[in-house]
């Protein structure tokens, strides 16, 4: 439950993980399984340099005696009971909203893929680089929290980890172009034979209410038509010593009415200003109660 232990293993865990990737396929197994110890790590050193409590699992006594300093009435360390890497990612998430990348949804391939090879030797050999992406953009974020060098976690490897990162966002830059593409034109084969007055009427009507059945929206322009758009996500209290200051709806999806243009987290960030937090009128006691992150500088005392 040591940080900078955790700290240690996760840069032989991720080397491993690399060395193995370009081998080629034969070595994907491994490659996929490895890198995703090597997150699961990072992610719990960053949780047990606040407190060693965050990465155990909160139901096993002994384990949470040992990580208050009460080890001498628990059974022995190696008992432990740690929690794995979906949950986390999630406390993680909920400590950093703002600067991780990947959500629940976009982490499920690389948490399916390290599982599947651990406990039934099965993966797809043909995900392995989206895979291994997934992984190297959440652990980015991560090292740069704690103050890591990157230079020195990936090593001989940095330039790997850049083509591919750069590779990937190229992708989803395609995607997101390609969605605008079709949005646009289903606008115009929606509303091209209407005047401007019919239109304007038809586009108050449809767009005035969100279509997400997510936890909370916000209005937001869309890129594609230019209709108001609704983005969905999840409320977030952001503080400083002062105490509570505002209530933020951290974005995690985006749907238009007009158009059907319909985004999903990890193409928020291409399109515009989609990704960036939206100022909510909200109380912020209002939602102490609902079990919201509070900024991580609440938590870490600064």
């Amino acid at each position: 439950m040591d940080s900078e232990q955790l700290k240690r293993s996760s840069q032989r865990w991720m080397s491993a993980a690399l060395a193995a990737f370009v081998e080629g396929p034969e070595s994907y197994d491994f490659a996929v399984h490895h890198a995703g110890i090597a997150t699961e790590h990072l992610l719990k050193a960053y949780l047990a340099g606040i407190h060693p409590a965050l990465i155990v699992d909160g139901r096993h006594f002994d384990s949470l005696l040992h990580a208050t300093g009460l080890g001498s009435y628990a059974a022995p360390l190696t008992k432990v009971k740690t929690i794995g890497l979906a949950e986390a990612h999630e406390r993680v998430l909920k400590l950093l909203p703002k600067k991780i990348p990947i959500d629940k949804k976009a982490l499920e391939p690389l948490a399916d893929a390290r599982n599947g090879v651990a406990h039934s030797a099965i993966h797809d050999a043909t995900q392995a680089e989206a895979v291994f992406t997934i992984c190297l953009r959440l652990v980015d974020p991560v090292l740069e929290e704690l103050k890591i060098d990157p230079n020195g976690y990936w090593g001989p490897y940095l330039v790997l980890h850049h083509k591919l990162v750069d590779e990937q966002v190229r992708q989803e830059r395609v995607t997101a172009e390609a969605l605008l593409v079709k949005a646009r034109a289903m606008f115009e084969q929606r509303f091209e034979h209407m005047s401007s007055k019919e239109r304007d009427v038809v586009l108050a009507s449809i767009t005035s209410q969100p279509l997400l059945t997510m936890s909370r929206e916000a209005p937001k322009k869309c890129p594609a038509c230019g209709s108001q758009g609704w983005v969905a996500g999840e409320v977030n209290l952001y503080a400083d010593s002062s105490g509570l200051n505002e209530v933020y709806l951290v974005p995690y999806g985006f749907h238009c009415a007009a158009c059907d243009l319909e985004v999903g987290s990890k193409l928020l960030i291409h399109l515009g200003d989609l990704n960036e937090d939206v100022l909510l009128d909200d109380d912020p006691y209002d939602h102490i109660d609902d079990e919201q992150p509070i900024d991580e500088d609440i938590i870490r005392g600064r």
